[in-house]
């Protein structure tokens, strides 16, 4: 008798992110994702059950590598701006996380509008309590504009961007922070 296989779900998520930036958001299916990891649709679905939670464990992914780089510069100071700046510096920072983010948010966006609700309430949470009123706050809200302009021009391949461009980009920036 022959022992099961497992299957490796970091190995398939891994897949599915290939898959959507080459492909696109259109071109992630459980069958596309099987084939590309030489397992059966069977498999993928025993993995995630369907689509909608593939998507949501690629979010879920992202989400806990992103937690590792945002959580230590945020701290324990939960202000607005200084949410913000964490941001900035954990996008900055994460170049490999940026591109799970990137094919999650390129699957996400056009798939139910429960996800495109969860992405946008994501956003949310990054600027929640800014007070445009205030010259700090409306410096970090630029920043964080810019930051995710960035971001989407980078990684969406619209913009090429030389290792010495992103990190002037993020230089200037940083700056919008000021002496706060």
């Amino acid at each position: 008798m022959g022992r099961n296989k497992t299957i490796d779900r970091d190995a398939v998520l891994d897949v599915a992110e290939s898959i959507v930036r080459q492909a696109g958001a259109a071109g992630l299916t459980i069958d596309a994702v099987a084939r590309a990891a030489g397992i059966s649709k069977g498999g993928v679905q025993s993995c995630f059950g369907s689509k909608d939670a593939l998507i949501d464990a690629m979010f879920g992914r992202w989400e806990q590598s992103y937690q590792s780089y945002f959580q230590p510069i945020v701290g324990d100071d939960p202000q607005p701006v200084t949410r913000v700046r964490a941001h900035v510096e954990a996008t900055h920072r994460s170049d490999a996380i940026s591109n799970a983010k990137a094919a999650g948010l390129m699957a996400a966006l056009i798939q139910s509008p429960e996800h495109l609700t969860g992405t946008r309430d994501w956003y949310r949470q990054r600027i929640a309590g800014l007070d445009i009123r205030q010259e700090a706050d409306r410096r970090a809200l630029l920043a964080f504009f810019a930051t995710e302009g960035a971001f989407m021009l980078r990684f969406f391949g619209l913009m090429d961007f030389e290792p010495s461009q992103w990190e002037a980009a993020f230089v200037d920036i940083e700056r919008l922070f000021g002496e706060m």
